[in-house]
């Protein structure tokens, strides 16, 4: 993307992401870029990783840690206005962003272990203006890395984004555990394909599918299950003054249901009964998932249990570290790539040797340039 003279030597070669996008195409004419593309991305990571929200905040952190940047790069020309650095984003390929963003995450870890956890978020400031921010996301539940992500123009379309996810990742022997939207024979067949399993959460999307599923689990409880083979486990959770008993039910004898519906792979359905005590009231829920796993229901339980870290570790951290929800972007692909901009910082951030919060790292590395530099070499 640039040449690296004047540039110590040992802290160009720590910056090893940005050999993962040097072929990214820039739209921009060859002989009018001011600012070189890699030192864009430098700039807006270290910003975001230092606590940048906005891209006011990027170009004041340019201009008050320019002599940093300068340890890595030459920023000849200084760094872009915010204005700038909004045109520059959003003339920047998001799809090729995103398959650079996942061979540099590949290269990290290898190929994921455990569950693959799959879901869409939606930007709350987002809704209902143009270009707003829909992204589905992999996301790599042990490691707490994500794996990748697309842009998609709202839910509905989720069911089109999450092949082409699937399409970039690497995920032989891992569990790809997505919610109902992602309940699709095509879906499922495309994760068989990639040598991997499914845990595909049920609702009415699919025909009879749950329909079937629920009147024989219900007729069957009522027996005690005594008509077909089943695994059971049961745990008990309290925390903030609430109570959660889940039980878990796995039909393994499911003949009868793939002969009618005939799902790719399909070996086990699960029913999960949540019951939820809190402040004297008791709330019930009980959800179902088809699998492609011949596993026990203590084995299941965890890899269902596991899809909920997508929630909990990549959605809610967003929202209230990265103040995703608060993001006005609005421009061309400016949206999608600020998002994966966020992504990487947050994977970086988590794999640093640190016992503090991300929130407090994110603080760190706005106090301490030495500890910032570190996190872009790991």
């Amino acid at each position: 993307m640039t040449g690296e003279a004047d540039v110590c030597p040992g802290l160009s070669e720590a910056v090893v992401f940005l050999s993962y996008f040097e072929d990214l195409p820039d739209a921009r004419q060859a002989g009018k870029v001011m600012y070189p593309l890699d030192e864009v991305l430098l700039l807006c990571l270290l910003a975001v990783l230092a606590g940048a929200e906005t891209i006011t905040d990027i170009a004041r952190f340019g201009q008050k840690k320019l002599a940093l940047l300068r340890r890595f790069r030459p920023f000849r020309a200084g760094t872009p206005a915010h204005d700038h650095l909004g045109d520059i984003l959003a003339t920047l390929d998001a799809e090729q962003f995103q398959r650079c963003f996942v061979a540099w995450v590949a290269a990290l870890i290898g190929v994921p272990q455990g569950v693959v956890a799959i879901d869409g978020k939606t930007s709350r400031r987002s809704k209902g203006a143009k270009g707003g921010i829909h992204m589905v996301s992999a996301f790599a539940a042990r490691q707490r890395l994500v794996l990748g992500q697309v842009k998609v123009a709202d839910k509905a379309n989720e069911i089109v984004a999450i092949p082409k996810l699937l399409d970039m990742l690497a995920i032989e022997g891992a569990v790809v555990t997505i919610d109902a939207m992602g309940c699709q024979r095509a879906i499922a067949q495309k994760i068989m394909d990639k040598k991997a399993d499914y845990i595909l959460a049920l609702k009415g999307n699919q025909g009879t599918l749950r329909e079937d599923v629920e009147l024989f689990a219900t007729e069957q409880k009522t027996k005690d299950f005594k008509d077909t083979t089943v695994s059971r486990h049961e745990s008990v959770n309290g925390d903030h003054g609430r109570i959660e008993t889940r039980a878990v039910t796995v039909i393994h004898d499911i003949g009868w249901l793939q002969q009618h519906h005939q799902w790719p792979g399909m070996m086990s359905v699960i029913m999960v009964e949540s019951t939820r005590e809190s402040a004297g009231k008791i709330e019930c829920e009980t959800r179902f998932y088809i699998t492609s796993l011949a596993l026990l229901a203590v084995h299941l339980a965890a890899f269902v249990r596991s899809h909920w870290a997508v929630e909990n570790s990549l959605h809610w951290v967003l929202d209230m570290v990265f103040r995703d929800d608060e993001c006005r972007l609005r421009t061309d692909h400016a949206p999608a790539n600020f998002t994966t901009i966020k992504h990487m910082a947050l994977n970086l951030i988590r794999r640093a040797t640190s016992k503090d919060s991300i929130r407090l790292r994110r603080k760190v590395a706005a106090w301490d340039d030495e500890f910032l530099a570190s996190l872009i070499a790991s």
